[in-house]
């Protein structure tokens, strides 16, 4: 298992972690199973948006002798109310919900308290300015909650979050198809099938902001909805006309600027091993790029999709990351600090470029290189 930085919070997560959909599957029967097997795998960040009683207090037995393993995503904000799940923003009941996590966890604390499910601009203002915000502050001043996080579908409302910053960790809806899409508050937009009906063409500008953002920010991004609720899995109900395999759509995720973590939504522990299989699979298996260039409904031209396939560069150089900074720059208007000292470090420079044009023969998407490679050349002032 590989780890990465979720951002500037000091932590370092497992670029494959674990939902807790299969918590709560058959009362929770599976969960000392499921955490086994993140153990053994190396999973050690886990998501708990679940306020079930009785998954918690399984959960927390499960953790005895090895809480120290794992990094734990918890969510204020869910309760369990007349026997099922519940969103709240009453402060007396997200108090509640949370001192029960505690309890049911047998622990003092959660390394990060993400405020649960803010897609709305509204509902973002009303959690920012009230007592939801200044309840996990008060709880990380008190060493109950390491990092403050939000969960969310939109884009524009996570934008601001992250600008804000009140955040270090979001927890976003990821997958290739999302990514085409507008930001709404409604969440259920994201696969309905009228958004599908006509041909689409690259990434909603509002999402290539967010990811930006959270990459110059140091906001760690942690994936959920990666395999879009399996369907992305299955040719009959993909969006895009065909079906993607659990390697590509993580691979996908981890690719984006800002992410760290791809939290995939598991039942099994065949369904564990083989998302964790991820670090195993060979360059071949994880390439998106020649299925996303395939799809019927669906067009990346042009957009540059950090798929790897520019390499290898006759001159070294690291194409894809050259890119990547570029766009950073781009969309700030200037070279941020981090930015310039990242690529300051890089083997070969986008000066080094002769032009040979191997690299956007050898590109999906019809991306214009040669040019992305004069342009850092000239922003990076080499």
């Amino acid at each position: 298992m590989k780890y990465r930085e979720l951002g500037n919070t000091g932590l370092k997560v497992s670029e494959i972690g674990m939902g807790c959909e299969g918590f709560v599957a058959d009362e929770g029967a599976h969960v000392l199973e499921l955490m086994d097997a993140a153990e053994e795998t190396g999973i050690n960040c886990v998501d708990l948006y679940m306020p079930n009683p009785r998954s918690r207090s399984l959960l927390g037995e499960a953790l005895k002798g090895r809480r120290e393993k794992f990094i734990l995503q918890a969510h204020l904000c869910t309760i369990w109310k007349d026997g099922q799940y519940k969103r709240t923003r009453k402060i007396e009941e997200v108090k509640r919900g949370f001192e029960d996590l505690l309890e049911r966890l047998q622990t003092d604390f959660v390394e990060i308290g993400m405020v649960h499910y803010v897609d709305s601009m509204d509902d973002w203002e009303e959690v920012k300015d009230g007592d939801v915000m200044r309840y996990a502050q008060e709880m990380k001043a008190q060493g109950k909650i390491g990092h403050i996080g939000l969960s969310s579908h939109n884009p524009v409302v996570a934008l601001e979050a992250v600008r804000s910053g009140l955040i270090e960790v979001l927890m976003f809806s990821i997958n290739p198809c999302y990514d085409l899409q507008p930001a709404s508050e409604d969440c259920d937009a994201l696969w309905n099938e009228k958004s599908y009906e006509k041909s689409l063409m690259n990434m909603d500008p509002d999402r290539v902001k967010l990811y930006e953002e959270c990459s110059r920010l140091g906001v760690g991004i942690t994936v959920m909805k990666a395999f879009g609720g399996g369907d992305l899995l299955s040719e009959t109900l993909s969006p895009a006309g065909k079906a993607l395999t659990p390697s590509q759509c993580i691979h996908y995720a981890l690719t984006r600027p800002g992410v760290a973590c791809v939290l995939a939504g598991v039942h099994s522990v065949e369904e564990i091993k083989k998302s964790a299989g991820y670090e195993e699979a060979s360059d071949e298996e994880k390439d998106y790029a020649s299925a996303f260039a395939s799809f019927p409904k669906i067009s990346w031209k042009g957009h540059c999709m950090y798929c790897g396939h520019c390499a290898p560069c006759p001159k070294g150089i690291d194409v894809a990351t050259v890119t990547k900074f570029l766009n950073l720059a781009k969309a700030q208007g200037g070279v941020p600090e981090t930015v310039r000292e990242h690529y300051a470090v890089l083997s070969h420079k986008a000066s080094e470029c002769v032009a040979c044009g191997a690299c956007e023969k050898r590109c999906p998407f019809e991306v214009s290189v040669i040019e992305n490679m004069r342009q850092a050349k000239e922003i990076f002032a080499e």
